[in-house]
């Protein structure tokens, strides 16, 4: 009985220990993210004034690949054919823990780091979706993390893959089918929002492409007849597709925009582009719709007397969410917590809600974020989609939002782009760098998480499964934004 009791002591003492450890592990990961603050602001305030669109993040890349060289990661570039994307690692052996950054803006929404609409060039490209804050932050936490495993000693590998082109290019999706990920126990992620947040959503799967239109030219006023419109090729596809709305699953999205209708008015267009996105929760739903859609380009070309072909641009799959990171995370999270808005930062915030065009039942900016939301799993697949989802197939992947935005804010908006070149975006971001960096620690301590996180993975993706890309076998569309 003694003997027992000894032993129950030291059993106990070892505890005490460990979770001593632990503690003052994360603290002084915690204190090199405050301490340097200051310097990752700086890396994405220049990555947000490069407002680089996809494919085309030369100088993105590089800074945050010459960031991780610094700090003593090993950095492979022009990864899975792409010039812009690479992966940085430190450490050897298992487990492998990886963290996603991007680093792409959206065209069309160059705006001043102002409360007032104002672009720094009118049609240029802006980080409507805070990716600039992405990159950034997931290089800081993977810092983090590599001062822990040289400090301690630890076993495993910290690994960030620089992940070019998430906005309708699928950088990660080429990342995928080259096998990039199949060494990875667990994928950490996180994205700019509205509120501080772990919930598991499933997005959207998603397929794109360029639809080309070829005529032939004529006067349009003095020979129309000699002429056949890729115009009208483009119109009478839109107006199909438009009719096929009314019989497609309610949840499908399907949104166009005309890249090219012609040079004059009284020419007749030789040459047109519609490009085309197709949406649903279920990517066999994706596929189908695709077809049928794919069918109405056929038919407007016979029925204008055009020819068409069209390009894949990109193609993701529906998110696969896992629950057992994911709790993980939200545990972290919540111990970070969520952060006040200075009485300057209010002001800008009540500026920016004050331009929504919906203005009622704006949350109070200060109240949302400083608190985390509780863990849900929302069934509700939204509008959005990712090529993350790609990712999630493949590895147990797990992810976070914060309040970078102004609460309200609509995605994709000049509204965003004001708030990720601010203090507001910098004070999320670093909310989701010390989650991400907390959460991989205790990956590397937990070997029994991962080992139920790829079981879960293993039973959500169904027996006799095997990636296949859903933009087939295409080079990267490094020039879709050209």
């Amino acid at each position: 009985m003694r003997q027992q009791i000894i032993l129950g002591s030291i059993m106990c003492c070892f505890a005490l220990s460990a979770a001593a450890q632990q503690n003052k592990d994360k603290a002084a990961m915690i204190t090199y993210l405050d301490q340097h603050t200051a310097s990752y602001d700086t890396i994405a305030k220049k990555i947000w004034s490069y407002a680089e669109p996809g494919y085309l993040e030369q100088q993105s890349s590089a800074l945050l690949q010459t960031t991780l060289q610094q700090q003593g990661f090993t950095v492979k570039a022009g990864i899975a054919g792409i010039p812009t994307a690479f992966e940085a690692s430190y450490g050897s052996g298992e487990p492998v823990i990886a963290i996603l950054a991007e680093y792409d803006a959206l065209p069309g929404l160059s705006q001043e780091a102002v409360p007032e609409k104002h672009p720094v060039k009118d049609g240029g490209p802006g980080h409507g979706c805070g990716h600039n804050l992405f990159g950034t932050a997931s290089v800081a936490a993977a810092v983090s993390v590599k001062n822990w495993l040289q400090s301690s000693g630890a076993k495993g590998t910290i690994r960030l893959y620089g992940c070019p082109a998430e906005e309708g290019g699928s950088g990660k999706v080429y990342m995928v089918r080259e096998g990039l990920f199949k060494d990875v126990s667990a994928v950490l992620h996180w994205h700019p929002g509205n509120q501080n947040s772990a919930a598991i959503a499933p997005w959207l799967a998603n397929k794109n492409a360029k639809f080309r239109f070829y005529g032939t030219a004529a006067h349009a006023s003095g020979s129309p007849e000699k002429g056949r419109s890729a115009l009208d090729g483009v119109e009478a596809m839109d107006y199909m597709v438009n009719m096929m709305r009314e019989h497609v699953p309610s949840t499908t999205r399907i949104h166009y925009v005309i890249t090219k209708g012609g040079d004059a008015p009284n020419v007749v267009p030789a040459f047109a582009e519609v490009y085309y996105y197709v949406r649903h929760p279920e990517m066999k739903v994706v596929k189908s719709v695709w077809e049928r859609l794919v069918k109405a380009a056929e038919g407007a070309a016979l029925g204008t007397g055009t020819r068409m072909d069209y390009e894949v641009i990109g193609g993701v799959y529906n998110m696969l969410p896992n629950i057992t990171l994911s709790q993980i995370m939200d545990k972290n999270l919540h111990q970070v917590g969520g952060f006040s808005y200075t009485p300057e930062e209010k002001d800008f915030a009540k500026k920016i809600q004050a331009t929504f065009v919906e203005k009622d039942n704006t949350p109070d900016p200060d109240t949302v974020t400083s608190r985390v939301s509780p863990f849900t799993m929302i069934k509700d697949a939204g509008g959005a989609s990712s090529d993350v989802a790609d990712v999630s197939w493949v590895a147990p992947t797990a992810g976070i939002v914060t309040a970078t935005f102004v609460p309200g804010s609509s995605g994709h908006s000049w509204q965003n782009v004001a708030a990720a070149g601010s203090s507001i975006g910098v004070k999320g971001m670093m909310v989701a760098a010390k989650t991400m960096a907390l959460t991989a620690y205790d990956l590397f301590k937990s070997p029994e998480a991962l080992k139920v996180a790829k079981e879960e993975l293993n039973k959500r993706q169904g027996a006799g499964f095997k990636y296949e890309a859903m933009l087939g076998d295409r080079k990267p569309a490094l020039d879709y934004r050209k």
